[in-house]
């Protein structure tokens, strides 16, 4: 497993849109994702070990983002025959059992991963309401870790910036993740 981070925010960034099946037989673009104030775009995936320890923190964040009018969607992007963890139906599983708060949509060409420059689980994109680019940093300080005591919400206080003033801090910490796992190319 690889870890890595992401790049750092490209201020003004548009939204690349998409169409995209979310678990719950519903399709989700990005003209019917947005909040009033924003929209986190997540790339997660069921099996990564960086998300898993941040998942029950997340869903809670991503429900008090809800009342600042930033709504939020989960791409799951990884390649599901070589990863079956990550398979439509289990993605299913999760959103059920964490009950998810946001729409968890597979990108099963990983086009939208790869229009949005995602290279890791997670990976952050937050939005303002004009669909520019203000956040891609991480969670939090802890990683894979429990959080420390004192333990900044990275995540939530930029999405929170963004919601009050459309922008999002000018300093950010990237994110830290396992690889998103692309499809292997098959040699002709």
């Amino acid at each position: 497993m690889a870890s890595l981070n992401p790049p750092m925010c490209n201020f003004g960034q548009p939204a690349a849109d998409f169409d995209l099946l979310g678990v719950d037989g519903k399709r989700y673009t990005l003209a019917n994702s947005v909040g009033k104030n924003g929209l986190l775009v997540m790339f997660i995936c069921n099996h990564c070990p960086y998300v898993k320890a941040i998942k029950t923190r997340l869903v809670a964040d991503c429900r008090e983002l809800q009342q600042h009018g930033i709504n939020t969607i989960a791409i799951q992007s990884n390649d599901t025959e070589n990863y079956p963890d990550d398979s439509y139906e289990r993605m299913k599983e999760e959103a059920k059992l964490f009950n998810f708060p946001f729409p968890y949509v597979l990108d099963d060409t990983q086009e939208v991963a790869k229009a949005y420059g995602a290279v890791c689980t997670p990976d952050f994109f937050g939005f303002n309401a004009n669909l520019e680019l203000q956040y891609r940093g991480r969670f939090d300080a802890a990683g894979r870790s429990e959080p420390p005591i004192g333990n900044q919400r990275d995540l939530f206080n930029a999405m929170k910036m963004i919601a009050q003033t459309q922008q999002g801090p000018k300093e950010q910490i990237a994110s830290i993740g396992c690889s998103i796992k692309w499809f292997v190319q098959e040699s002709i």
